[in-house]
């Protein structure tokens, strides 16, 4: 063959992947425009006669870029879902190796080290190095290193959003104490990224610098806890990340609850009950507190509540893809709480198959709720909770709900993220499998008088302080301005 004939080839190849690439985003591209028009339940709140135009005008910009650039797909996605302004409606790409064939060359991003209860019971005894059983905010991993190599690799035992055996973290030591290392963050579609790690306090802590921290695991639970809460990163992330419960003094108490996706915030409040409950102050700080799940927060709720008041519920988007999902779920087994979340979706599907096209309202849930609790606690009698721009989704919830209380001020310097009108989000991958869709099937009830999306919820007290970027020692100048402030209210 000669050299000709291998350039043509060559260049026929180029060609056809080219090719192959524009195809396939051209069909990811169509598939999100169709997703959004008929399952996005603020699709038509958004899209009026003075901005469908606009939209139009999007669309066919971006699929003369995708013809020009098929390989930047990603991003004319990310920037058609923009146009819509809701931190509900997201595109993500698909760790590399979840669709590889067996036959595909590209290296898969994940690696998985089986590991044994042999394995994790003599890591469990390690006290020195960096190699053991390590636990953090959001799990525990066993750090092995592999025979004939100089390497560790950190292994999920169970970690939130990621499965047993997955590789989160490898490190090569560099000084004993001190390691370069490469992560593999679910907040980053698992690509890998360096960084760096150190181990502290005679190699009781691990800390991945600028990100998190992990305490070697003890025989005693209560022991890791107290370790974890209390330590001070030396090189902190910049955000508000673990959950604290402490009193100032004999007159206010201080609750850190930095997220709603798992029960953290009630099992604090049941610890120091007594505690919150023999003071008239409480602080409540979730900065940077993203949401989670309503149910969450309800203990927390309950402990604040001073008069009945009216909630503003959902309205389910009954489109045929919407309902097609719901369905799929009750197929996969895929659904929450068992028999009860059985009934609780198929009386949702045979409401939603009643007025497909439309909205409705879950048969089991009613319309809008008046929210009256059984008691109306005397302590504590002030309530201050810190907010800001980090607080999205449940977290908004929560705060409308909390100054329905006559007890509660909310302090901060800016607005909430608002991103809280379209709600309930579900996903599903792109016809390419290379992304996720994201998009939300509820609406909220207070629409369209009282949005809240872009616009977020203002604080009733500004805090004349900057915002501390990190909070080094746990408590800063704001949860002092709000003590003073709460403690100088008139009884």
């Amino acid at each position: 063959m000669n050299r000709k004939l291998i350039l043509t080839i060559l260049g026929f190849g180029l060609f056809f992947m080219g090719h192959t690439q524009n195809e396939e985003c051209e069909k990811d591209f169509n598939y999100l425009v169709n997703k959004i028009k008929n399952d996005y339940p603020g699709y038509h709140d958004k899209v009026t006669k003075k901005t469908e135009k606009e939209l139009s005008e999007l669309e066919l910009k971006l699929k003369k870029k995708i013809a020009e650039n098929p390989d930047s797909c990603g991003k004319y996605l990310d920037e058609y879902t923009s146009w819509f302004k809701d931190d509900h409606l997201i595109v993500r790409g698909i760790r590399a190796n979840k669709h590889i064939g067996s036959g595909s060359t590209q290296k898969p991003v994940q690696i998985i080290i089986p590991l044994t209860n042999d394995s994790i019971t003599a890591l469990s005894k390690k006290n020195k190095t960096l190699e053991g059983i390590w636990v953090s905010f959001r799990g525990s991993i066993a750090v092995k290193k592999m025979p004939g190599e100089n390497k560790y690799y950190g292994i999920v035992i169970h970690y939130q959003g990621y499965e047993p055996n997955q590789v989160i973290y490898e490190f090569n030591s560099q000084d004993g104490h001190q390691f370069s290392m490469r992560s593999y963050s679910v907040y980053n579609n698992f690509k890998p990224v360096n960084g760096t790690a150190s181990l502290f306090l005679e190699d009781k802590i691990l800390e991945i610098h600028e990100d998190t921290r992990f305490i070697r695991q003890s025989s005693s639970t209560v022991y890791d806890h107290a370790l974890l809460s209390s330590y001070l990163a030396q090189f902190p992330n910049g955000v508000n990340t673990y959950p604290l419960a402490t009193y100032l003094d004999d007159s206010t108490y201080y609750l850190r609850i930095p997220s709603f996706m798992d029960n953290e915030t009630e099992t604090l409040i049941k610890i120091h009950w007594k505690e919150i409950m023999a003071r008239p102050n409480l602080i409540i700080d979730i900065r940077n507190n993203g949401g989670g799940q309503d149910e969450y927060y309800q203990l927390l709720s309950a402990l604040i509540y001073t008069n009945p008041y009216e909630s503003k519920g959902v309205e389910w988007y009954a489109s045929e893809g919407n309902i097609h999902n719901f369905e799929e779920a009750l197929k996969t087994g895929e659904l929450k709480h068992g028999e009860e979340g059985i009934k609780w979706t198929n009386e949702l599907i045979t409401a939603m198959k009643k007025n497909v096209g439309g909205f409705v309202v879950h048969p089991m849930m009613g319309s809008d709720v008046i929210v009256k609790e059984d008691t109306v606690y005397p302590y504590p009698k002030r309530i201050g909770i810190i907010i800001n721009e980090g607080n999205g989704s449940s977290a908004e919830q929560f705060i409308l709900e909390a100054r329905e209380s006559k007890k509660v001020v909310l302090f901060g310097n800016r607005n909430t993220a608002g991103v809280l009108d379209y709600s309930n989000r579900v996903n599903e991958d792109f016809p390419s499998g290379k992304y996720e869709f994201y998009w939300p099937m509820t609406r909220s009830r207070r629409l369209p008088e009282h949005p809240i999306d872009n616009i977020g919820i203002a604080p009733d007290v500004l805090i004349p302080f900057p915002e501390t970027k990190q909070l080094y020692n746990r408590l800063d100048d704001w949860v002092y301005f709000v003590k003073e402030y709460l403690e100088f209210i008139a009884p």
